[in-house]
Formats: structure tokens, sequence, C-alpha cells
């Protein structure tokens, strides 16, 4: 099943990767969310697929009675997601910002700052 996981993280990188690579900016926010999405399917396999139990320890005991699951990977994998939706929410804003300023979402037309000789 880790094998499965491993060529799906690949394709999403790879996906990433082209988006990220397009001359676009709103494509390189998709493929920076994919990348995100790659990085947590990453460590969430990290922590091994395992049929275990809920990560609970009763009262009165010092350790779970049987295998349970690695809840640290779940954990970083929620926290990630709460910081990409996060990242995502504000570059958004800045795409809109970009457009509603430039009406353009290519890199090229976003050259405001420089001299026009340098834009030669």
């Amino acid at each position: 099943m880790e094998f499965l996981f491993a060529i799906t993280v690949g394709v999403m990188v790879s996906a990433a990767v082209y988006l990220m690579l397009s001359n676009n900016l709103l494509r390189f926010i998709f493929g920076l969310v994919l990348i995100s999405n790659a990085a947590n399917l990453t460590i969430f396999v990290s922590g091994r697929l395992t049929d275990g139990a809920p990560p609970l320890i009763p009262e009165g005991a010092d350790a779970p009675l049987v295998d349970v699951a690695n809840a640290l990977p779940q954990a970083l994998v929620l926290t990630a997601i709460v910081i990409g939706f996060g990242l995502f929410a504000f570059a958004i804003v800045l795409v809109f910002r970009a457009w509603t300023t430039l009406n353009s979402l290519t890199p090229d037309d976003m050259r405001l700052a420089e001299p026009e000789e340098a834009q030669k």
C-alpha cells in the first residue's frame, strides 16, 4: 500500500512542479497547494499504515494495551493543513489584488518597480 502512496506523491509533485513553472500566477498558487498536499501525504504515510486501535490509554494503565496507531504524523498533517489553508487564503487575496490592479496574472506584466530601460 505504501508503494501506491509513493507513486501518488510522485505524480502530485511532478504536477505541482509543472504548474509552478508555468507563466501564470494562479497556476503557481495551485501548484504550491498541490505540493503542500503531497508533503502532507508523505508525512502521513511515514507514520506507517497499520490496523491499530485509536491511541487511547485506559484509565489506570501506563501504556496502551494493544497496538495503537501513531498519532504524531496525524497531528503534524493536521497542523500542516491549517497552515497550508492560511497560506492559500493569503495567496488568493494577493492574486486577486494583482488582478484588480494590473489586469494580468503573468509575471512579465507585473514589472512596475523596474525602470523602463530594464524591461527591454
